[in-house]
């Protein structure tokens, strides 16, 4: 999250960044009226104002560059700003949040038929440091295989050896704990492409259902399917 000082911005500059219109957009808003500053309804475009200090329409701005958003994603939905790839995860976003300035993107990716917990930000550093392999973030999924387990993916798992197919570079120690022989959850620590995928398919299995649960610290508490909430500065 951004911890820079705060200054006064204008407000048709405000609007902007924070995808609520255009530029010339929101001069014509803020000419109508529907901008207050400390209780003051505004007019002027140029007026300069702290962000905490505005409301549109009533309500608070939305948070500055430096917002992170967890969500749960449902199954079905793809990481992308691409339309032509299905429907995208930003869709269950307000709307305005695809027009901000720097765009929201999600950090790391989640393929289409993947579910669970996704972070999303406009924050570039705190982008890097979440999807950079030398960080080794943790992030545990729930999966179902095809196949009952034949009971030395643990052990391999878990040696730091094995090699994905058309790579040269073996996986990081992976933390696998069975809860049926067919259902187990893995600890990993990479973002490979389809990672937990390949895995398993390089032991001869194949994943049927897979969910995201936890990155680090973080869960998807009573999150319902298809949900989103801005994260606490605390919380990261």
């Amino acid at each position: 999250m951004k911890n820079s000082k705060p200054s006064k911005q204008r407000l048709d500059q405000l609007l902007t960044s924070l995808g609520y219109a255009s530029r010339s957009e929101s001069k014509k808003l803020i000419a109508s009226g529907l901008v207050t500053v400390e209780g003051k309804q505004i007019t002027k475009s140029d007026f300069k104002a702290f962000h905490h200090e505005v409301l549109f329409d009533g309500k608070p701005l939305d948070p500055l560059q430096g917002i992170v958003i967890l969500m749960n994603k449902p199954k079905g939905l793809v990481c992308s700003h691409d339309d032509g790839e299905g429907q995208l995860v930003y869709d269950l976003l307000p709307s305005r949040w695809r027009n901000r300035d720097p765009k929201i993107s999600t950090i790391g990716r989640l393929d289409k038929e993947t579910s669970g917990l996704l972070l999303l930000t406009d924050d570039g550093q705190l982008l890097h440091r979440l999807t950079s392999p030398k960080y080794h973030v943790p992030k545990l999924y729930e999966a179902t295989l095809d196949r009952p387990l034949r009971g030395n993916e643990a052990e391999i798992f878990a040696s730091g050896t094995l090699l994905l197919n058309g790579e040269k570079t073996a996986c990081l120690p992976a933390k696998l704990t069975i809860i049926d022989e067919t259902h187990v959850t893995l600890e990993i620590t990479e973002g490979r492409y389809h990672q937990v995928r390949r895995m398993f398919a390089a032991l001869g299995n194949h994943v049927t259902a897979l969910h995201r649960s936890h990155i680090g610290n973080l869960t998807l508490g009573d999150l319902k399917e298809g949900e989103h909430r801005i994260l606490a500065v605390d919380e990261l």
